[in-house]
């Protein structure tokens, strides 16, 4: 009997990992990162809860690291099989599985220092993987455009849709061979965008599904219409710079520094804000977003008419910030400014160090613009938490935390319920499994579809299985 196995991502939103066996092959969805506490995400990452030989092929929804950043792992391990992404997201894990790579080693060496001197709860640490793990994972990857069926192992045919996520993300449409000559079609969404937001298309409507394999983030809440969320910045950047302190946003590398830039910008160029410099201190952004430019078939209508006049990432006082030394120097210089910075669950990278400079001086303000998952520093900050642990001292948290859940690229509750009744409207779903949820968000989201006619919608837990 074809079925899903839910390894990852199961009543939470991190580590995105579930295999479907049909009746010839084993295929999985996603292989993403588990992030929370630290030693519990390096001992759930390490141990690779399947058995990476049994997997015929694996599909990435997108370059997400909790979605992707597995990957070297799994290859590490033992994987050899083919692993399909669209052509952005194949160029977007070069840099992005580098990069995780080198924070690793990074945060390790850092780690171990505190840990050879005895800190309190630092344990030494190593590396998931290194630089040559990610090669020999991109030697595997092989790009599918959109809209293009292929058969990527016996009984498993693949088309991806565009989920208007990121730069790349897809709706992962599987036509599965199961016993007895039977036939099912499943829709994964990997993580679905939202309607009319800036740079990317919207979210496509599959068609035929049979099963829908949905996120579930932000289930029991509706955004702010993102037209806010400019006025809301500008007021921020505003309040922050009149006291003379940083705006400090931890941001994901990947559209979500790109859609920050963009706000900025207009904002700069309507002098709704003043003139202050403005840093992307990532080296990983600056190389997502020339990634970016060399993808414009992702850009929505709005965004491919900027860009033939000007480019929508640059404005006079941006800098894009890669070299160490000049991100030290940041933290060092008092002059009031806006520091976007990688990553964005505040784990690990350059924010951790920006967090770390300006977190106990109360004229800062710490913007999230992101979902936080448990356990991480930044849910910490979003439940504005007096002390908060950077790389293992607490300090004293001064800062003021401005959540700005507006730019998120999750669908919200009414997108999630739109986007199921019209998937059903042009197929025949039986069955909804919630996935990329807590179970707060899982149980709102389950009453909401219940109450547009969904029967049979379930929140599996890891290690469950589902039918097909």
């Amino acid at each position: 009997m074809a079925s899903i196995e839910f390894v990852g991502a199961a009543r939470t939103v991190t580590g995105s990992m579930h295999l479907v066996h049909g009746a010839k092959a084993t295929v999985l969805l996603d292989c993403g990162m588990f992030q929370g506490r630290r030693e519990e995400s390096f001992e759930k990452n390490r141990n690779l809860a399947l058995d990476p030989t049994k997997i015929d092929a694996v599909v990435l929804s997108h370059a997400h690291i909790d979605h992707s950043g597995a990957l070297p792992l799994l290859v590490k391990k033992g994987y050899q099989g083919p692993i399909f992404a669209t052509p952005a997201t194949r160029d977007l894990c070069a840099a992005m599985l580098e990069d995780a790579a080198m924070i690793q080693a990074a945060d390790a060496r850092h780690v171990n220092k505190l840990a050879d001197a005895h800190v309190d709860d630092v344990h030494a640490i190593e590396p998931l993987y290194t630089e040559r793990d990610v090669n020999d994972t991109l030697d595997q990857m092989i790009s599918l455009p959109y809209h293009h069926r292929l058969q990527i192992a016996p009984g498993f045919v693949l088309t991806f849709l565009d989920a208007g996520h990121v730069l790349g993300s897809a709706l992962c449409v599987l036509d599965v061979d199961a016993e007895n000559g039977a036939h099912r079609r499943l829709c994964f969404t990997g993580d679905l965008g939202r309607k009319n937001m800036p740079i990317l298309r919207d979210p496509e409507i599959p068609e035929g599904v049979d099963v829908l394999l949905t996120e579930s983030t932000y289930g029991d809440r509706e955004h702010q219409p993102v037209q806010e969320m400019d006025d809301e910045l500008g007021a921020i950047v505003r309040r922050t710079h009149a006291r003379g302190g940083k705006v400090v946003i931890p941001s994901f590398a990947l559209e979500r520094a790109q859609e920050i830039v963009l706000s900025l910008k207009r904002l700069a160029r309507e002098k709704k804000i003043p003139k202050l410099p403005v840093y992307v201190d990532s080296p990983l952004t600056v190389k997502i977003t020339d990634i970016f430019k060399l993808h414009p078939e992702c850009y929505d209508d709005e965004t491919r008419a900027l860009l033939r006049k000007d480019s929508p990432f640059d404005f006079a006082q941006l800098e894009y910030v890669s070299d160490k030394e000049e991100s030290k120097q940041i933290d060092v210089s008092r002059e009031p400014s806006v520091i976007i910075s990688a990553s964005g669950m505040c784990e690990s990278g350059r924010i951790v160090h920006h967090l770390k400079a300006t977190i106990e001086d109360d004229k800062n303000t710490i913007c999230i613009v992101g979902f936080q998952a448990q356990h991480t520093l930044g849910r910490r900050l979003v439940e504005q938490r007096a002390r908060v642990k950077i790389f293992g001292v607490e300090r004293d948290r001064r800062a003021e935390v401005i959540v700005m859940n507006g730019y998120s690229a999750h669908a919200d509750r009414r997108d999630l319920v739109d986007f199921a009744v019209a998937t059903r409207a042009r197929g025949r779903v039986s069955k909804v499994a919630l996935v990329h949820g807590e179970p707060k968000a899982q149980a709102a989201l389950r009453e909401a579809l219940g109450a547009r006619g969904f029967a049979d919608i379930v929140a599996p837990e890891a290690g469950d299985r589902l039918e097909l």
